[in-house]
Order: C-alpha cells, then structure tokens, then sequence
C-alpha cells in the first residue's frame, strides 16, 4: 500500500478515536467514573499518536482540517442519534457546511 494512502487510514483512524473518545466524555461524568475516563484518555492519546504518523506523508493543514472536521460531524451526528440532541436547521446546516469544507479541501489538494 503506497504510504500516503496508508496515512488516509491512519487518519480514519485517528478520527474514530478522537470521536470514541468523545463521546465517551458523556459517561465519564466529569471525570469522576474510572472506566469512561479511561477511555476517554487512551482514545485521545491514540487519535494523537495515529495523527502524528498520518502526518508524515499527508500535509498538517489538511490533515488537521479534515481530522477536526470529520470528527466535529461525527460526533454532532452521534449526538442527535444516540443522545436525542437537538436538531435544528441551523445545527443542520452547520454540520452540513462542514461537510462541505472538508470535501473542497481535498478538492483542492488533489487537482484533476
């Protein structure tokens, strides 16, 4: 597998953390239940490490860009399924145009 398209997963991976480890912050009521603090702890240690070696062969930019963005509408969508939160049109279209966001700068990155 070339290196970069390694990286691609190793960033999918880092984002399943990171949105894990989020919602794990949920249960881990303010830190004051073992195991879902624990949780919260190796996910976000580990969306760290995976993105440090996803960096290597992807641009920081945008690798950070589509790590917090995906995560950000992962974790809004996990909300609104899994937690009843609201959704409202403007909470809709935010999450939406983040989408959007990450999408044009990959556009960008990999020109036709």
């Amino acid at each position: 597998m070339a290196p970069q398209a390694f990286s691609w997963l190793l960033l999918a991976a880092s984002i399943a953390a990171e949105v894990a480890g989020t919602i794990a912050l949920r249960h881990a009521d303010g830190f004051t239940r073992l195991t879902p603090s624990l949780v919260v702890g190796v996910c976000y240690a580990a969306a760290i490490w995976l993105m440090s070696i996803a960096v290597r062969h992807l641009e920081v930019g945008l690798a950070y860009a589509v790590w917090a963005g995906s995560g950000t509408a992962l974790t809004a969508a996990l909300g609104i399924l899994w937690f009843g939160e609201s959704t409202t049109l403007p909470r809709l279209a935010g999450v939406a145009m983040i989408v959007i966001g990450v999408v044009v700068l990959n556009l960008e990155t990999h020109p036709s």
